[in-house]
């Protein structure tokens, strides 16, 4: 199984476990931190304040929910256009995986991918 090694703010190296395609393999290993390095593995630049945002309400809904969020309504949540899903992340999947969550099943990577909510 892959690992992530990546610098915690207090300087300290931190290693996370992700899944052959770059998923967290243990959700609650998330943080902002973690995002960052998971951006990084997908070759993406640096995550914004916004984008950080985002994903932890992904996250947090998820952990409580054990569900994805509407598109529209975490844009909503988040206080940002209602297509700030698109514009932040063009592929909703890529926030999945940025927000920590375990790799999803095919149904809701077809409908990710499309941009579409899964439920």
């Amino acid at each position: 199984m892959p690992v992530l090694d990546y610098i915690e703010t207090e300087g300290r190296t931190r290693k996370i476990a992700v899944d052959d395609e770059g998923y967290l393999v243990n959700i609650d290993e998330w943080d902002e931190h973690a995002a960052q390095a998971l951006a990084v593995r997908e070759g993406l630049p640096e995550l914004t304040a916004e984008k950080i945002d985002i994903l932890r309400f992904i996250h947090e809904y998820y952990k409580k929910y054990d569900f994805f969020p509407m598109l529209g309504a975490v844009c909503k949540k988040v206080s940002k256009p209602k297509d700030c899903m698109i514009e932040e992340f063009s592929v909703p999947l890529v926030a999945w995986k940025l927000a920590g969550l375990p790799h999803p099943e095919e149904p809701v990577i077809s409908l990710l991918t499309a941009g579409q909510s899964p439920g």
